[in-house]
């Protein structure tokens, strides 16, 4: 980060205010919204869902969605109004004058291009090369983004990439014309903490190299605060304060400043804490409720022999009745097999799952289907986990139908009785999922969890995708919920953060294997293997802890 704030603004916002028509009326997304980028500077814009730093991106960029439009205010990108500029004026600047990192690299690559060809087309639309100097550029950005064997990646598809290499692809894609001005919006919230800080530290390096200014769009003020010269806060549509990041961590002015680093896992918990008196409760009463014996899963690819991979390997641990065992590690660790495996959604290959000191492996299908009420799931994201076309109270009370609880009127009794028990109003159980926040969406499939009075809920990255003040409500919502109820928890994510502010136990995995086990204390305090210390260091603002 090197920018030169004496100079005349790269990018100049002044009084920018951006409407959506909607069945209801015109709605305001962005209200009166001021502030500056210097050449070579990187500002933060940070925000909860809904507070328009999105809309700013799409603003400058003039990409937003057709019912909305810039009702005044002007966007000035190096001395030229962009505001009202015509859309052949736009054409000309995006990708080579302004570039764009989006946030899912899933749905922003086309899957039935090769990814070599797609950054080419950026450089031959905008003028830069063609024919094999274009390619040959291809080679040389893929390089640069960290992805290895460039000649054999560029001539594969989107869906043979990890998730973090196509993070890198967008990278590439959004560098190629070398851009004076890089919008990257939430470019690394579906990362994996490793992955993440090795693609924002090549995201710096090569904005630095090329003199590049970043306009940076996250929810995480610990990662903007790490990652910025300055940091914009936002707040329903509103600037409510912006600054340097140091002095704004370090002196936060306003009250919602305040409770975004507040619910920041990686300020508020990272610090040695003493043992939490449930912690100690729980242990103390603790009775055994599953455990795993060495256990393994391998698949088989084209189901032939020695042609398989091992997901999980000699995997060993044990959940007590009212504790909370966490799971963390990156991609491909084995953390989500693990799950599955306890979920009994996948069979073991080797070793054994006992619950109650039955062997999950010897069930049979009548006991498994009893099993399933005792165990149940609450997974990643809250969009896709709830059937669309089911009312909120119709996807509560299916596990109850499925099950033959209750009657009718007794089912739609619990699934109101659930809704309060997730502090959701009863009125949202006749509203659809796409009514619902990300927040309300989760808390109804804890509802639904709950729904069978299971003795086991397995959270597989269940908090990963909300804003830090909504997964801070959420983990305080679990916490509660095990205190009055008793209940045991398998949570993974890859968030060790996270997983401290929740857990009794913690088992570190990598490569499919367990690699260390303790209390969080321990695991934070004093890590023994190189990888677990290498999860607590890329942990966004590590290196500004106070």
């Amino acid at each position: 980060m090197s920018a030169d704030t004496n100079a005349e603004p790269l990018l100049r916002v002044r009084d920018l205010r951006v409407s959506f028509e909607t069945a209801t009326g015109p709605m305001e997304a962005v209200k009166g919204v001021s502030f500056d980028v210097a050449p070579g500077e990187t500002v933060a814009i940070v925000g909860e869902s809904g507070s328009g730093k999105s809309t700013i991106a799409a603003s400058i960029n003039r990409l937003l969605a057709e019912n909305g439009r810039i009702a005044s205010g002007s966007i000035r990108f190096d001395g030229d109004e962009i505001a009202t500029a015509t859309e052949r004026r736009m054409i000309a600047l995006r990708g080579s004058s302004i570039g764009f990192v989006p946030q899912d690299p899933m749905s922003n690559l086309n899957p039935v291009h090769r990814v070599g060809r797609q950054i080419q087309e950026a450089l031959e639309v905008h003028g830069i090369a063609r024919g094999a100097d274009a390619r040959e550029r291809v080679l040389e950005l893929l390089a640069l983004v960290g992805i290895p064997e460039p000649q054999l990646r560029a001539e594969q598809y989107p869906h043979e990439y990890s998730g973090g290499m196509r993070q890198r692809a967008l990278i590439a894609m959004g560098l190629a014309c070398r851009p004076r001005l890089l919008i990257a919006d939430e470019p690394t919230s579906a990362l994996d903490v490793t992955v993440q800080r090795k693609i924002l530290d090549q995201l710096e390096s090569l904005t630095a190299e090329l003199g590049t200014a970043v306009v940076l769009i996250t929810h995480d003020l610990a990662l903007a605060a790490e990652r910025a010269d300055r940091v914009v806060v936002m707040y329903r549509g509103e600037i409510v304060e912006q600054g340097p990041a140091t002095a704004l961590l370090e002196n936060p002015q306003h009250e919602y400043t305040q409770r975004l680093l507040a619910a920041a896992p990686s300020f508020s918990s990272v610090a040695t804490v003493a043992p939490r008196p449930e912690v100690a409760a729980a242990t103390e009463r603790a009775q055994e409720l599953v455990r795993l014996n060495g256990v393994g899963r391998e698949y088989r690819l084209g189901g032939r022999r020695n042609s398989g991979f091992w997901a999980a390997r000699d995997v060993s641990f044990s959940i007590d009745r009212g504790t909370t065992v966490g799971i963390v590690g990156e991609s491909g660790s084995g953390k989500s097999t693990t799950a599955k495996l306890v979920l009994g959604l996948e069979s073991v290959s080797e070793g054994e799952i006992l619950v109650d000191g039955e062997d999950l492996g010897r069930l049979g299908r009548r006991q498994m289907f009893e099993f399933r009420r005792r165990v149940q799931p609450v997974f990643q994201n809250p969009f896709a986990s709830l059937d669309p076309r089911y009312r909120v109270d119709e996807a509560i009370i299916e596990p109850l139908r499925v099950h033959r609880v209750g009657d009718t009127a007794s089912r739609r009794r619990r699934a109101l009785e659930l809704l309060e028990r997730v502090a959701l109003p009863a009125g949202l159980a006749d509203r659809l999922p796409h009514e619902l926040s990300g927040g309300q969406r989760q808390r109804v499939a804890i509802a639904r969890a709950l729904a069978l009075d299971p003795e086991l809920v397995v959270l597989d990255e269940a908090v990963s995708a909300l804003d830090v003040i909504v997964q801070a409500q959420i983990l305080d919502l679990l916490a509660e919920l095990q205190r009055d109820l008793g209940l045991a928890y398998l949570f993974i994510s890859h968030d060790l953060a996270v997983v401290k502010m929740i857990s009794h136990e913690v088992h570190v995995m990598r490569g499919g294997r367990i690699v260390e086990s303790g209390t969080p204390a321990q695991i934070f305090d004093a890590p023994e293997h190189e990888y677990t210390r290498e999860l607590l260091d890329a942990i966004p603002g590590a290196s500004l802890r106070r």
